[in-house]
């Protein structure tokens, strides 16, 4: 018998798809102190600034802001503080040798909890140019327009 993942999005980075192509995505999880978790229980966490480095072997997430949770007093942790990330070896050093390519870095896609734990799915990326933004935005305004025209062909 397979168990049902319970999944609960807690923060999502639209702006990646906008800006980047998303080759591999990866979860990671994420070290946190006990303040940050109830914190992220409650939804209060921005990965729109966010990126992700590689140093020394081990992968950490920079300006990702968790807001300090208001019952926390002297607990609570800088919001914009380093937070690592936890990866295989392996799956590091492949993401390093992917990394030193040109043109390709690591973004952070969305947060959430899986079985109670804290998890981050973070992307390999490629970025996009000017033309490529307007194709999937043109792209993204037909079928919109096919949706609407066919909502309007099976009214009548």
């Amino acid at each position: 018998m397979a168990k049902k993942e319970a999944l609960k999005l807690v923060a999502n980075n639209k702006k990646a798809y906008h800006d980047y192509f998303i080759e591999e995505k990866y979860e990671c999880g994420l070290a946190l102190h006990g303040t940050e978790v109830k914190s992220l229980r409650m939804g209060k966490c921005s990965i729109k600034e966010a990126f992700i480095r590689i140093e020394n072997g081990e992968v950490f997430a920079y300006s990702m802001h968790i807001s300090p949770y208001e019952k926390g007093n002297i607990f609570n942790k800088d919001p914009l503080r380093v937070k690592k990330l936890l990866l295989h070896k392996q799956e590091i050093n492949k993401l390093l040798g992917k990394i030193k390519e040109k043109g390709y870095t690591l973004v952070p896609l969305q947060v959430y909890f899986s079985n109670g734990k804290a998890k981050i799915e973070i992307g390999l990326a490629r970025g996009k140019k000017l033309y490529d933004k307007r194709e999937d935005i043109a792209r993204k305004d037909q079928r919109r327009e096919t949706e609407r025209e066919f909502k309007v062909k099976n009214l009548y």
